[in-house]
This record gives C-alpha cells, sequence and structure tokens, in this order.
C-alpha cells in the first residue's frame, strides 16, 4: 500500500515537472529564441486559426448563396455587424487581458497574471447574458437601423436570433482564445478553431437543406460550432498545462485590473464596434441601390475579411512575443520584431492584392450568380484593395501599441480607420460622387463596370478610410520611433557595462 502511495506521488511529481519545463521553454522561447523563428511559431498557427474563422464565416454566405435567393444573401450582410459587436466585446476584453497578461509574465508576477485572466472570463460569462437579453428584446429594431428592407428582414430576423441567444459562446471564445495565445500556446487556439470550423462547415448544408431551416440554420451551425469550440478552450485550463491560471478564487474585479483591461481593451472594442456600425452605414448606404448592392457589399466585406485575418492572425502571434519582451526590457528584440513584421506583412498584402484584383470576378461568382450581384461586388472587391499593400504597415502598429500598454495610440489607431474614418467616408463620399462624378472619371475607369454615381462612393469609402488611417499610423511609428531610439542604446551600455 505504501509502494502504491509512494508511485502515485512520484508520478505526480513528474507530471509537475514535466508541466514546469513546459512552462519553462515557452518563456525561453519569448525571451532568448531566434526572433524570426519564435514569430513563425507563435504566428503561423493564429495565421491558420484566423483563416479557418474567415473562411467559416465565408460558409454561411456560400451556402445561403446556395438557395439563389439575393434576399438571403441580403440578410447575411446585414447581419453580420451583429457578430461583429457580439466578437468585439470578447476580443475587447480578451485583447485588453493579454496584453497586460504578456506583460505580467515578462515581468515574473505570475499572481497577478492568474487575476486578470480569470476576471476577464468571469466578466465575459456576465457580459455574454446580458447581451443574449438584450439583443432578443430589441433585436428587430436593430436591423432596422443597419438597412434591413422588407423583403431581407425577414430572413435577417431568422439568422440574428440564434447568434444572439447564444453570444455568450462568442464573447468567452474571444476571451479564452486571446488569453492562451497571450503565454505562447497559439498551436492550441488553432486547434480550437479549428474544431468549430469543421463542425460549422459540416452542419451548413445539413441544416439549410435537408433540415429545411434556410438562413436559420446557418447561423445555428455556426453557434454549435462556436460552442464545442469554447469547450476545448476550456480543457486547456482544467489540464493545467498552462503558464496562467484561470479559477473562480483568482476573480478579481478590481479597479486596478479593470483598469488595465480597459486601457487597451476598450480601444480594441470601439475599433471592432465602430467597424461594427461602419459595415451597417455601408450596408444602409448600397440598399439605395437594391438588395443586389447589400448582397455585393456583404459578399466582398466578407473575402477582404480572410486578407485582414491573416494580418491579425500574424498579430496575435507578434503582440504576446512584444509584450514579453517589452515587460522584461529586452527593447533590442522588440526593435528587430517590429522590422520584421513590417517586411513580411507589408509583402503578404502586395501578393494578396494582386491576387485578389485578377480573380475579382471568380471570386464574386462563387457566391451569386446574379450579374447585378457580380457586377457590383468586382468593383467593390477593386476600389477596397487600392490601398490594401499598405495595410500591414496600420496592423502591425495598432498590435504593436497594445502589447505595450499605450492606451491612447492604440485607441486613436482603432477608432480611425475602420472607425470615424470609414464612417466620415460613408457620409460624404456618395453624394460627392454624384455632384463631381464628371470630374472623378479617373476612379471610375479604374473599375470595370458602370456604377450609378453615389455608388462609386459608398465603394470607394474604405479608399478613403485607409488613407486618413496610414497617415496617422505614420505619425505614430515616427514618435514610436524617437522613443526606442533613446532606450535600445541605453540598454546596450547597460550590458556592455555588465
Amino acid at each position: 500500500m505504501n509502494e502504491k502511495v509512494k508511485n502515485d506521488e512520484t508520478a505526480d511529481k513528474t507530471a509537475d515537472e514535466r508541466v514546469d519545463e513546459e512552462r519553462a521553454e515557452k518563456a525561453r522561447l519569448m525571451g532568448e529564441g531566434d526572433i524570426k523563428k519564435t514569430l513563425l511559431h507563435l504566428s503561423i498557427p493564429a495565421i491558420i486559426a484566423m483563416l479557418i474563422s474567415a473562411i467559416y464565416n465565408l460558409t454561411d454566405t456560400a451556402f445561403v448563396g446556395m438557395l439563389h435567393n439575393t434576399a438571403a444573401i441580403g440578410a447575411v450582410s446585414i447581419a453580420f455587424p451583429i457578430f461583429l459587436v457580439i466578437s468585439a466585446l470578447g476580443q475587447g476584453l480578451g485583447v485588453g487581458s493579454a496584453s497586460y497578461i504578456s506583460r505580467c509574465l515578462g515581468a515574473k508576477k505570475q499572481e497577478e497574471a492568474n487575476r486578470t485572466a480569470s476576471t476577464a472570463v468571469g466578466t465575459a460569462i456576465i457580459i455574454g447574458i446580458a447581451c443574449a437579453v438584450f439583443g432578443l428584446i430589441f433585436l428587430e429594431d436593430i436591423l432596422k437601423l443597419m438597412g434591413a428592407s422588407p423583403t431581407i428582414m425577414p430572413y435577417a430576423m431568422a439568422y440574428s436570433t440564434p447568434l444572439v441567444l447564444c453570444a455568450i459562446f462568442s464573447i468567452v471564445n474571444m476571451t479564452l482564445n486571446n488569453i492562451i495565445r497571450a503565454e505562447g500556446a497559439s498551436r492550441y487556439s488553432m486547434f480550437a478553431i479549428t474544431i468549430g470550423a469543421v463542425l460549422n462547415i459540416g452542419l451548413d448544408p445539413i441544416f439549410i437543406f435537408p433540415l429545411g431551416l434556410g438562413v436559420g440554420g446557418a447561423a445555428i451551425a455556426t453557434i454549435i460550432g462556436q460552442a464545442v469550440s469554447t469547450i476545448y478552450l476550456s480543457l486547456y485550463f482544467i489540464r493545467k498545462k498552462n503558464l496562467v491560471k484561470v479559477s473562480p478564487k483568482y476573480f478579481t474585479p478590481s479597479k486596478r485590473i479593470y483598469g488595465q483591461i480597459l486601457k487597451i481593451g476598450i480601444p480594441s472594442f470601439c475599433m471592432e464596434f465602430l467597424a461594427s456600425f461602419s459595415i451597417s452605414l455601408l450596408n444602409s448606404a448600397a440598399s439605395v441601390y437594391g438588395d443586389a448592392a447589400v448582397a455585393a457589399t456583404g459578399i466582398t466585406i466578407r473575402l477582404n475579411t480572410i486578407l485582414l485575418y491573416v494580418l491579425i492572425g500574424y498579430g496575435q502571434g507578434f503582440q504576446p512575443f512584444v509584450g514579453y519582451n517589452y515587460g522584461a526590457k529586452n527593447y533590442d528584440r522588440v526593435r528587430k520584431a517590429i522590422k520584421i513584421s513590417l517586411i513580411w506583412t507589408t509583402a503578404f498584402s502586395i501578393i494578396a492584392t494582386v491576387a485578389f484584383d485578377l480573380g475579382a470576378e471568380p471570386l464574386i461568382r462563387c457566391f451569386s450568380k446574379d450579374p447585378d450581384v457580380i457586377h457590383a461586388g468586382v468593383d467593390f472587391l477593386i476600389a477596397v484593395g487600392i490601398l490594401r499593400p499598405l495595410l500591414g504597415v496600420q496592423v502591425i502598429y495598432l498590435t504593436l501599441f497594445q502589447a505595450l500598454g499605450k492606451g491612447k495610440q492604440a485607441a486613436a489607431l482603432s477608432i480611425g480607420r475602420q472607425g470615424v474614418f470609414l464612417i466620415f467616408a460613408v457620409l460624404t463620399l456618395p453624394s460627392f460622387f454624384i455632384k463631381h462624378i464628371d470630374s472623378l472619371t479617373g476612379f471610375t475607369k479604374i473599375l470595370p463596370y458602370e456604377l450609378k454615381p453615389g455608388l462609386y462612393g459608398v465603394f470607394y469609402s474604405q479608399f478613403l478610410a485607409d488613407a486618413l488611417g496610414l497617415i496617422l499610423t505614420i505619425v505614430f511609428a515616427v514618435l514610436l520611433k524617437k522613443e526606442y531610439s533613446k532606450k535600445v542604446p541605453q540598454q546596450s551600455s547597460e550590458s556592455a557595462s555588465n
């Protein structure tokens, strides 16, 4: 009997030592590993996960498109901002807590990291429940504000109701994903998203066609995938292989922790929320030109999301690396990581833009056979990508400011490109094009199909938002470079003296 107890203790000790070794290896990789290899190690799983997420966002549109109902495709477009707002709540909590957790781990503040993670998850659960209650009460009014026409409304209600009812899964999922990536376990996060995506893709045709649930079936398939993915993410903390612990005993809704989470989380939430609002404005502006324009807008936004999600995925690997090394005062590693990341993301953005411009029409045809949808979609996809080659610069610096805990800069960039700037563009460009269309032939000739003057303004809104966002990013980048030019030499001289 004593020998059995001794063997069990030895096994437990061995398991604990193995966990400690895994944790030490994660910390060593972040602080001492080859920068390029570490960035790839952290970012590739995140990129794959985001790609899969983007693809299964497109899946609903693709299968709904098989119903050959332009109003149904329009409903998915109208409801997409609701999905973004729900995701924004989880993203805000996740990014805010992940930024602080990374810095805590770099500074060896384990207890604070545990409390931050647990508080973020607990808050996500509470917000998820509140979001479901509020959303169900005001859903129809919200959809009207988003531009749902009488023909689109029944489909939009059928698609949105399950998403709102099960908002808790999306919010907790986003929060857990960010926390797990904050400690460098992006591969586990990738598997979680993959499981959800595979389920969604597999269940979509079953619920839509044999079960006859239509667009509502697509939403139910999405929710089931998110629920299973959330359960898988939760198992990461139950198995105790993590650097950060999530437990009710660590739930600490203090001013200090919420202050750190919200400092970065609010800008991230604002970015997602304003992006959702901007898309609603785009849908409303496009709805003036018919359901085909709304459908084309939704298809284009989701296709463009694929490229954006790749960059965001890279940023999710980049953020914990920078946050950890900033917390550990390894400023030279931070500077090198920025340079490498800018080169990689810009190269990708250029290649992706060329590919999308050349394949615009076949891509749109995958989702609709309606000639009006195809023509509008091709024009929009080309117009939205004019400044896409420089999108990586904006994403990297936004992620960088989030990782460094620089809330003001992160806030300005977050609410800029997809928020204030895009809203301004959507509200002003359509009427500007209508009044000055004869002077804007350079812009109209870039696009292969002729549009109504106001619709050119809708489709070029993202171009103007990108231009303004890029200018703001460059200003902040120059200021940051001056700051780091002081820190890096100082660190080098200290190392030499030692």
